[in-house]
């Protein structure tokens, strides 16, 4: 390594993942692209799984202790991106507060801040919280487009949204953690909107060819400004668009029914997992737009 690769290289903020899986492996190749980090542990449970061969293939530092690697070595990372699931999160977050390390949580566990880079990412890192939630796929994708409308209506009685992702892009943790999904995505719709009622449904279409990912939005609000609504989630799509380039809106807003409805969809990079997998894509373009500005923050101090 030449004196200029290992300052390039210390000069990035140093990122662990734990969890070896679809998520884990797709953050991995996303953060080997960025020009502000820098993968130096991938921890999971089995050295045979496609995630830790993939790491090794690519010369990134690869542990099968999971979590005690960290608590071992606990210099070796700067930031966690936690890929496991919501039960695991609780205790590898007691574990990861005490050796003072900031966490992008990617299970919908709920003990941090709940964020989407497109509208909270300066008051994330402003409150100090070392827990960045980045909710759900789902959420990712609709409650931008929520908190746009909820922008232009105060008053909104009941929002519901419903994603379809292919079936084959949820993996084990994703169906172990269904309830949990739910329940989250429909808090952080509240917390965003400020709509009185929420409401979110995850369909797991098993069709083949797979689908791509895709989000409705629904949204029931007395004598509603049409055009206000569109131009401000118009506005939203292009904030999205920065840093998830797949993220595309198909149907306007538009009355239908009595209510508010949109269409988004998001194809993936297929930087690891197929593009159709625009469910996993969003939430990790969303934690590595999440992790670059906490590089930018603490080079300037």
């Amino acid at each position: 390594m030449t004196d200029c690769e290992y300052h390039e290289m210390t000069d990035k903020l140093k990122i662990a993942i734990i969890g070896s899986g679809n998520i884990g492996t797709d953050l991995l190749i996303k953060v080997m692209r960025s020009a502000h980090l820098t993968c130096t542990l991938f921890a999971g449970r089995n050295f045979n799984s496609a995630g830790m061969k993939r790491a090794s293939q690519l010369g990134v530092p690869i542990s099968d202790r999971g979590i005690e690697a960290i608590v071992a070595d606990p210099a070796i990372c700067d930031v966690v991106f936690d890929c496991t699931s919501a039960q695991a999160h609780v205790g590898h977050w007691a574990k990861l507060d005490a050796l003072g390390k900031t966490v992008i949580d990617m299970t919908p566990a709920k003990l941090g801040e709940f964020c989407i880079p497109a509208i909270n990412a300066q008051d994330c890192l402003a409150t100090g919280n070392g827990n960045i939630n980045m909710i759900t796929c789902g959420g990712q994708s609709s409650i931008p487009i929520a908190a746009a409308i909820g922008g232009v209506h105060a008053d909104i009685d009941y929002i519901e949204v419903a994603s379809s992702i292919a079936s084959r892009s949820a993996g084990p943790a994703t169906r172990a953690n269904l309830d949990e999904y739910i329940e989250t995505t429909e808090d952080a719709l509240q917390r965003f909107s400020g709509a009185r009622r929420t409401k979110a449904i995850l369909i797991l279409n098993p069709a083949n060819p797979p689908i791509d990912m895709q989000t409705t939005i629904y949204a029931k609000i007395a004598e509603p400004d049409l055009p206000a609504i569109q131009a401000a989630v118009a506005a939203m799509v292009e904030k999205l668009k920065s840093y998830v380039p797949g993220y595309q809106l198909i149907v306007p807003p538009t009355i239908e029914g009595g209510r508010v409805v949109t269409t988004i969809k998001v194809m993936g990079a297929g930087d690891y997992l197929p593009q159709y997998a625009g469910n996993l894509d969003i939430i990790n373009c969303a934690a590595i737009a999440m992790a670059e500005k906490i590089a930018e923050e603490r080079k300037h101090g």
